[in-house]
């Protein structure tokens, strides 16, 4: 029996959102992390921007 580990770079131990799901139908969310709040957001050409 062949036993594999996951780790943190296996992409199957990383959880998985959609983008669209996280940002509604506007394309904007705010994501915290501690206590800095970054904005999330869809451009008009579906590329990612995460901003402080």
């Amino acid at each position: 029996m062949l036993h594999t580990q996951m780790t943190a770079a296996d992409p199957a131990a990383m959880p998985l959102y959609d983008a669209r799901d996280l940002t509604g139908r506007d394309g904007l969310a705010q994501i915290r992390l501690g206590d800095q709040v970054y904005t999330l957001r869809i451009t008009r050409a579906g590329k990612l921007i995460l901003t402080k």
